[in-house]
């Protein structure tokens, strides 16, 4: 239990300095929706698509491949660094908070925003006539994945790549934008040449974007997706660990300065 006070204390705590910061949250609504409308008017028109058809197929590719990378990724790659420039892991050190309950704060802190965010769009989407067709139970297990795969990224990068806040722009964007563009969320991955398909077949948001697209978008089953669901449940283990060495390491190097 007293993990699971801390971490909700630090999760808390980040919500609330968010929430201080009321443009930041404005701004995180507005983008999700903005790249919602805009998908879906491309969509309509060069798909010839009803409205409703065009913001089914438009709403998984704007939440995992734009929202929730940048809420996530980017959101937690700015909240490590800024807690660095700080030094509020100093203070950590002297303090009974321990770093597992910290790490998980952050998580879940960045998670309840990207929930927030999945909730918006598709709340959007449906209001202009969108029916999705498959699985809910199965659609949220793959935002989650998708949440705690770009969660993971960006304890890696924040933790080993940034130093000071004027990084974050530049780092999410060099390791960012190729990778979204490649994932389909802003090309649809069936206009990609075969050698490039082939590649993106390498990249965790084109599996997200397939996934619920498939799911939500297109009515299919479990079986129908089955690849891309398997690649992010490693992928998102993979990051976890990866993410939580890479905090280890942060706090080591924290503690000799």
């Amino acid at each position: 239990m007293k993990y699971w006070y801390e971490t909700l204390a630090v999760a808390q705590r980040i919500l609330i300095e968010l929430g201080r910061r009321r443009r930041s949250l404005i701004f995180w609504a507005i983008f999700p929706v903005s790249i919602l409308v805009i998908n879906a008017l491309i969509l309509a028109e060069r798909a010839q698509l009803t409205t409703a058809k065009a913001f089914e197929s438009a709403a998984p590719g704007s939440l995992v491949g734009a929202a929730l990378f940048f809420s996530c990724l980017g959101g937690s790659v700015a909240t490590v660094v800024s807690e660095r420039e700080q030094q509020t892991l100093k203070r950590l050190f002297i303090s009974p908070l321990s770093g597992t309950s910290y790490f998980l704060g952050i998580f879940v802190a960045h998670s309840c925003i990207g929930i927030g965010q999945v909730i918006l769009v598709y709340a959007i989407a449906s209001f202009l006539g969108a029916h999705f067709q498959g699985s809910i139970l199965l659609g949220c297990a793959i935002i989650l994945l998708s949440i705690i795969s770009y969660v993971g990224v960006g304890f890696i990068l924040g933790t080993q790549f940034a130093r000071r806040t004027e990084d974050v722009n530049s780092l999410v964007a060099a390791f960012g934008v190729p990778l979204l563009i490649l994932g389909g969320a802003f090309l649809p991955a069936s206009l990609f040449p075969k050698n490039l398909l082939e590649i993106a077949k390498y990249n965790p948001i084109y599996h997200m974007n397939e996934a619920l697209m498939g799911v939500w978008a297109g009515g299919k089953e479990f079986a129908d997706i089955e690849e891309h669901f398997w690649f992010l449940c490693i992928f998102a283990m993979v990051m976890v660990g990866c993410g939580w060495l890479s905090y280890r390491r942060m706090l080591s190097a924290e503690r000799r300065l």
